[in-house]
């Protein structure tokens, strides 16, 4: 896989990308059972259909009311009644396990020279407890909240541009999320699809430059 050009600083989604959404359900599988499956993915689908919904409504909302929220509905979908469980998940998703390959990947890369960041949907104090309880290292941490509007907007990788100094094409830009690596490519980001689950391309405007199932190819896509 060719190498990317260019490239002085990476620029990482945060749910799904460095951290494993999945986990705060599977860390209360005692409570849920065979529901935490269920409940994770629900609870991830509703929490982003409800930015997109908002962002089109023009009623703004933090990710954290957000996640609340789609939350609220995964449980009372899944019939799913235990006392406390919700604040349990709450707090869990304030720090969620990084996928195994992260601490390596931002070593080398800053260890490269390269400047590193997290653009997330979360709220500021959503991405600093991620960053703290996984112990990791970037240069900046940029939320949403500071565009006031989600991914995809293109405001939100804007604020990339502006925390760095750099044009567009300076930027290596990771996501898990199709539609956040499209949006970023149609933005003018060099973009690395981190496709874990395999999905097949989005057909949105924006093409991925590189396609990888982990983060673990990106030190060497980077010249890292």
């Amino acid at each position: 896989m060719d190498a990317l050009t260019g490239v002085k600083a990476c620029v990482f989604d945060a749910y799904g990308t460095l951290f494993d959404t999945a986990s705060a359900a599977r860390r209360s599988a005692e409570f849920l059972g065979d529901k935490a499956g269920p409940l994770a993915a629900l609870w991830r689908e509703k929490q982003l259909a409800y930015t997109w919904l908002r962002a089109v409504q023009g009623r703004h909302a933090d990710f954290w009311q957000v996640t609340g929220d789609a939350l609220d509905f995964a449980l009372e979908a899944l019939a799913i009644e235990r006392p406390g469980l919700r604040d349990r998940l709450m707090q869990l998703y304030l720090t969620l396990d990084p996928y195994p390959e992260v601490p390596e990947v931002l070593r080398r890369l800053r260890a490269a020279g390269l400047k590193t960041a997290i653009l997330s949907n979360g709220t500021p104090r959503m991405i600093e407890a991620l960053v703290a309880g996984a112990e990791l290292e970037f240069d900046a941490l940029l939320s949403v909240e500071q565009a006031g509007a989600y991914k995809p907007h293109a405001s939100v990788y804007q604020l990339a541009l502006d925390a760095f100094g750099l044009p567009a094409r300076a930027i290596a830009f990771q996501s898990s999320n199709g539609w956040d690596a499209y949006g970023a490519s149609a933005f003018g980001l060099q973009v690395v699809w981190c496709n874990r689950s395999r999905q097949p391309r989005e057909r949105l405007p924006g093409a991925p430059n590189r396609e990888v199932d982990t983060l673990a190819a990106l030190p060497g896509l980077v010249g890292a």
